[in-house]
């Protein structure tokens, strides 16, 4: 039989092609694999559950190796993965290596969230998708019969210390769910100690620092956002993905404690970071802000290049933070 070939439809090298049939072939992720009883290297134990069925949202669970198996206390993480909403997951491979090293370090119970991605599901799902997410870690912190609770969060979490996390498109949700959380709120009155944001993915339509001025709207950040987020009001100035454009909101608003920004010197994306470190401290928000800046590297390395000098010690200052 002759093979038939797809027509293309749109391509966005290096993310995703779309055929015309409406299929689409993701062409920057990392390999899937399963969750681990207990990862040889760290001890890290991993599993997968289901958060709601309709929407479809999953996660992967983390759990360090505990010294007192059945009273240890630990931190929450509520993770978001990078990939620009469009690639990658929380069962890829870089993400399940990351996150092995960042639990073990940080001895946290860690939710690397699976929000649903585009272009077949376009934003803001993904924030929708995440805010649930957020919203069912709290509600095991309420001692009711509505939620089927994980016994991981129940056994091991301590709800006066919820943190976000995330790199580059999953920096810039725990940006807008921080927010959406300083207006609504969490079930129970749980509140967000800290968030860190890692190499945060931030546009818009004015160039600032060192960013390229000639032919903007045929960048890549431009690219990715007309993608994932088509109709989004504002276009790139759109608040959630430029927290400095016009309309969005104060960073004041912000509902967490602790913030931690982290860039890199060869990320085309390090001087919104920067940007996004000063507005928040320069804001009427309350709390402590840090920023990391990594010499020498280039977009989310800690994830890509994990196990390097330098991404190992990144992780032990996301580590330190997440203890502090």
């Amino acid at each position: 039989m002759a093979s038939i070939t797809k027509e293309v439809e749109k391509e966005l090298i290096p993310f995703v092609r779309l055929y015309k049939d409406g299929s689409v072939e993701r062409l920057g992720n990392s390999p899937y694999v399963p969750p681990s009883p207990q990862d040889t290297e760290t001890g890290v134990s991993s599993k997968d559950i289901t958060i709601s069925q309709d929407p479809s949202i999953s996660a992967r669970l983390y759990l360090p190796k505990l010294n007192q198996p059945h009273h240890q206390k630990l931190p929450i993480l509520i993770y978001f993965h990078g990939g620009g909403f469009c690639i990658e997951s929380a069962f890829s491979s870089d993400h399940q290596r990351y996150l092995n090293n960042l639990v073990s370090q940080a001895q946290v119970v860690a939710v690397s969230v699976e929000y649903r991605l585009a272009p077949e599901h376009l934003l803001p799902i993904a924030y929708e998708d995440s805010w649930a997410a957020l919203q069912w870690v709290a509600s095991h912190f309420i001692d009711d019969n509505v939620v089927i609770k994980e016994p991981w969060l129940i056994n091991h979490g301590d709800f006066n210390r919820v943190f976000l996390g995330g790199d580059s498109a999953g920096a810039n949700i725990v940006h807008n769910i921080a927010l959406r959380a300083g207006v609504e709120g969490l079930h129970g009155g749980v509140r967000i100690t800290g968030a860190f944001l890692t190499h945060p993915f931030f546009w818009g339509l004015k160039p600032v620092g060192s960013e390229y001025t000639a032919e903007r709207e045929k960048g890549l950040a431009y690219s990715i956002w007309n993608l994932v987020y088509p109709s989004a009001p504002g276009g790139i100035d759109n608040p959630m993905i430029n927290p400095f454009g016009p309309g969005a909101p104060s960073l004041a608003g912000l509902g967490c404690s602790r913030l931690l920004v982290t860039v890199s010197e060869k990320d085309r994306l390090r001087d919104r970071g920067i940007m996004y470190y000063n507005a928040a401290k320069e804001s009427e928000w309350k709390g402590e802000v840090e920023l990391i800046e990594v010499e020498g590297e280039g977009h989310a390395f800690q994830i890509l290049d994990c196990g390097t000098e330098n991404a190992n010690n990144l992780i032990k200052r996301l580590a330190s933070f997440l203890l502090k």
